[in-house]
């Protein structure tokens, strides 16, 4: 007799439907009458609102990318200046799964200061024993040297007996790109695009297909560019490269082969993955526009941020490269760099390298992400941000299409003029006034800082950063608190290791989270916070004299009274009055002093470490003072 057929399980249906009304209800109730849009919707740098719920989008299309569901290629960079030992590295890079290369040579953004030299005769030394015909190759070239050094690669082919069609090359000339970096161009535009033109002319000539220019959105994101800016970057510069491209007599159908875009992946998945999504849509629309009846996918190379690396807790790095490297995956690039988690202090070794490197695969081989095209499609929330990057990256594109300087248009004129510059300019000075104030935490540098942190190895250290002409300069968010922190190190260096020591009321539980907060904020500064268990009393209140002998014990004068509000009414100003007489310069208060103020100013409180305030500036005033008198020593 036949099994009889199993009785289906009802999970889920046998619960009543929630709506969003629900949650909504329930939500409120833990809100406790506390604004929803301030607690649960954050904007972004585009005034973006993220919503903390969405519904489905079943509508939705996939979008499909040039990869499809093949795995998207890993990259390695060649950047020692040694090509014997750029070599080494790159080698150790294919056999530990690699399949791309990328040349960065000196004085490309990729190189940061180290780099081949772009000449054949270094080419041919770093590629030794590399199957070049088995991987694909992407050259990054010093600025405005696009076509010399395309030349050159052309040389080292033709004496390598490599034909130009067996070779999967990226050229990456990008002179706009280039021009953004520098601020300035070395000739006539014009004079620019005749030697484009001519270098696409001889490589073609030579068997190879391309893509020949790049539209590199880098310079624009680590100037503190937002999505929809950096999405406008990368489509005003490919629609200026097919202008290019067509006064050679060359069709839109063919001359989209000959780009590929360079984008920047970020720490923020989702903001990430819809900007991704939503540069597909607009530039097929683009070329829709230009009377491509069916345009290709783009040909995106994703490269991790360089702009979110830290010198300081550089470990938190992988973690920030992890979420990065997840987003180009889901967003559906072709190819992707996650840069080594020692990048922001020189030059990477092998370890880091292989660290990097692994993330990738891992991803790949391990979580398989590449197993499913656009696996963002429908999603409500990511759906919402891509159309909402759409509308707005393209409203850019139109202001940078109607700009003019002479006999220039488009992203030529808007560089020239520094119009988009100053756009951008305007979003890094919010992003960097979030940073200083720890509204955007950067973990391991505002937050959580480890001031007894472990050196992190590197090939060389980063040169100095030489300041340049350049409209948009390239930053790195940490920096601030960073600067903060190596002025501390020089203090320490000197025998003067920064130190405050915070003054605990009341009970363990009372004064914890001001405690920890303020020790959080002066460790990010590189200011060591000294703390105990506190003096508590039996029958409650503090013992003043156990806490001015412990602060006479501490070796700094520097001092901050960390409490809770009920401890600061009850006793902040006699203890105040206390430190103040037993030698404490400058005598903070952790916390809003409310109607204590005056009372507190008098008992020689100076200041008041607060939340939302501006830390950088705090800290800067505090070690300005540490440098000049040396208040952080008792006499």
């Amino acid at each position: 007799m036949p099994d009889p057929a199993p009785t289906p399980l009802a999970l889920a249906s046998e619960f009543p439907v929630a709506t969003e009304s629900d949650w909504r209800r329930l939500v409120d109730g833990v809100l406790k009458g506390a604004p929803f849009d301030r607690k649960l919707v954050t904007l972004t740098a585009d005034g973006i609102a993220l919503q903390p719920i969405h519904p489905r989008d079943a509508q939705a299309e996939p979008i499909a990318g040039a990869r499809g569901t093949a795995p998207w290629g890993v990259a390695a960079t060649v950047d020692h200046p040694d090509p014997a030992e750029a070599n080494r590295l790159a080698l150790a890079d294919l056999e530990g799964g690699a399949d791309q290369l990328t040349l960065a040579f000196a004085g490309s953004l990729t190189a940061r200061g180290f780099g081949l030299s772009p000449k054949a005769e270094a080419i041919e030394a770093a590629l030794a024993g590399v199957h070049c015909d088995l991987v694909r190759l992407r050259l990054d070239p010093p600025a405005f040297t696009g076509a010399d050094t395309a030349d050159a690669f052309r040389a080292f082919a033709k004496a390598r007996n490599l034909p130009g069609a067996t070779l999967k090359v990226d050229f990456g000339i990008r002179p706009l790109a280039d021009w953004a970096r520098i601020g300035q161009i070395p000739q006539f535009w014009i004079a620019i695009c005749t030697r484009i033109r001519e270098a696409i002319c001889a490589l073609g000539e030579a068997g190879f297909t391309g893509p020949f220019l790049m539209a590199d959105s880098r310079p624009f994101h680590e100037a503190g560019a937002s999505e929809a800016q950096e999405i406008a970057s990368l489509l005003a510069q490919g629609i200026t490269y097919l202008r290019v491209i067509a006064k050679a007599g060359m069709p839109p159908e063919k001359a989209q082969a000959l780009i590929a875009f360079t984008l920047v992946a970020d720490q923020d998945q989702f903001l990430t993955i819809a900007k991704i999504r939503a540069f597909r849509r607009l530039w097929a629309g683009i070329l829709e526009h230009c009377g491509v009846k069916k345009p290709a996918p783009a040909l995106i190379h994703a490269e991790s941020a360089f702009r979110m690396m830290t010198r300081r807790d550089p470990n938190a790095n992988m973690l920030r490269t992890t979420v990065a490297g997840l987003a180009a995956a889901l967003g559906g690039v072709d190819s992707l760099t996650l840069l080594p988690h020692s990048t922001a202090l020189g030059l990477p070794d092998a370890n880091a390298r292989r660290l990097a490197r692994n993330t990738s695969l891992i991803l790949a081989r391990e979580s398989n992400l590449n197993r499913m095209i656009d696996p963002a499609a429908g999603s409500g929330a990511i759906e919402e941000i891509t159309e909402t990057l759409e509308e707005k990256a393209w409203a850019i594109v139109q202001h940078i299409e109607a700009e003019r300087s002479g006999s220039l248009g488009g992203l030529a004129a808007a560089l020239e003029t520094g119009a988009f510059a100053r756009k951008i300019a305007a979003t890094r000075e919010a992003r960097l006034r979030a940073i200083a104030t720890r509204a955007v935490p950067v973990t391991g540098v505002s937050e959580f800082p480890n001031i007894a942190e472990p050196e992190t190895p590197v090939l060389m250290p980063a040169p100095a950063s030489a300041a340049g002409q350049a409209k948009l300069p390239s930053i790195r968010l940490a920096t601030m608190f960073e600067a903060l922190r190596d002025r501390a190190d020089a203090l320490a260096a000197r025998g003067a290791q920064p130190r405050i020591f915070l003054a605990p009321l009341g009970r363990l539980a009372d004064f914890t989270p001001r405690a920890t907060y303020a020790k959080n904020a002066f460790e990010t500064g590189g200011i060591e916070a000294v703390l105990s268990d506190g003096f508590p009393l039996a029958a409650g209140g503090t013992d003043r004299d156990e806490l001015v002998r412990a602060f006479q014990a501490s070796g700094t004068r520097l001092a901050c009274l960390v409490g809770a509000d009920a401890d600061y009414a009850a006793e902040a100003v006699e203890i105040a009055a206390a430190l103040r007489a037993a030698g404490a310069s400058p005598l903070l208060l952790a916390g809003k002093p409310g109607d204590l103020e005056a009372t507190l100013a008098e008992a020689g409180v100076t200041g008041f470490l607060t939340f939302g305030m501006d830390l950088v500036a705090f800290l800067d005033r505090l070690l300005v003072g540490l440098e000049n008198f040396g208040l952080q020593q008792k006499a």
